[in-house]
């Protein structure tokens, strides 16, 4: 059973989906964090919905400035404030008398394994974490291969103007050609096709966003998160979220964790292609009937 719910965070009204399995409860929760300018019937609807018919209450949501929830500017990454919105997320969903309180776990699919990942390490009503196919951001990763001070001088120009009664400056998320947050054919495939097709996704995102992936670190997370158990799912190839980013984090976490390779050749294979999804739910259930 699905029914839309709205919640609070900071003040500002988010707007989600509850999944319930049926039958008797109450229910292990999960809370979901997706793709950066992902929205909830995209990547995290798809997970929510298959991990509700393995048993689990299930709650996929459109953070603050995206989708159907409030905040400004729209589309903008504001990393500490997803970070309350999984806060608030899970109160709401340990408030539901179909969930079990004392059993709720976060799963972050893409840029969303970064944030769950965080979150679970410093939130002790947290009891486990999985992440899938999970951009774990830190600087000192971000920096290479590139000219850090150049891109952090242009980004702050932006807010420079902004902060000076300029407009909000918006790039496409996605291009084939051209200039985007997320360029290339790869991530036009899954959001620029019918596959992402969404009525509350828009192809675009404030161009400070992309100060936000550069600068912020999820990748502590695994220093801190022991002794809650982890779960990383990966593809062996990933250009955008590397497999290396994913063994980083598995280093740094203690046990009890697991770390499960999936045969995907491009990342967004997990967004919602068979056979690899069904292998990410598959690994993911299996833990979290281990430790949930």
């Amino acid at each position: 059973m699905r029914m839309r719910v709205e919640f609070n965070a900071d003040g500002l009204t988010l707007a989600g989906d509850l999944r319930v399995p049926g039958g008797q409860g109450p229910w292990p929760g999960l809370v979901f964090t997706g793709p950066f300018t992902g929205v909830r019937d995209q990547v995290t609807g798809l997970y929510a919905a298959r991990l509700a018919e393995r048993g689990y209450a299930t709650l996929a949501f459109d953070h603050r400035n995206w989708g159907e929830s409030g905040g400004q500017p729209r589309r903008h990454e504001d990393p500490q404030g997803k970070l309350h919105d999984l806060r608030g997320a899970v109160s709401f969903l340990r408030s539901r008398p179909e969930v079990d309180a004392g059993r709720i776990g976060v799963v972050g699919i893409c840029l969303g394994g970064g944030y769950a990942l965080k979150f679970a390490a410093f939130d002790p009503r947290v009891r486990v974490f999985a992440g899938i196919a999970g951009a774990y951001n830190n600087p000192y990763a971000m920096r290479s291969g590139m000219d850090y001070q150049e891109a952090l001088a242009s980004l702050t120009e932006v807010l420079e103007r902004q902060d000076r009664g300029g407009p909000v400056e918006y790039v496409p998320a996605v291009a084939e050609q051209g200039e985007a947050a997320m360029p290339g054919d790869e991530p036009y495939a899954y959001y620029g096709s019918e596959r992402g097709a969404s009525p509350l996704w828009a192809n675009e995102v404030t161009r400070a966003s992309v100060l936000e992936l550069l600068t912020m670190d999820n990748m502590m997370g695994g220093d801190f998160l022991s002794p809650k158990p982890a779960l990383i799912v990966h593809g062996v190839v990933d250009r955008f979220c590397s497999p290396e980013g994913a063994e980083e984090v598995f280093k740094r976490l203690d046990q009890p964790k697991r770390i499960v390779w999936v045969d995907a050749q491009r990342h967004i294979d997990l967004y919602d292609r068979e056979p690899y999804v069904g292998q990410a739910v598959e690994a993911t259930a299996s833990f979290l009937d281990e430790h949930l």
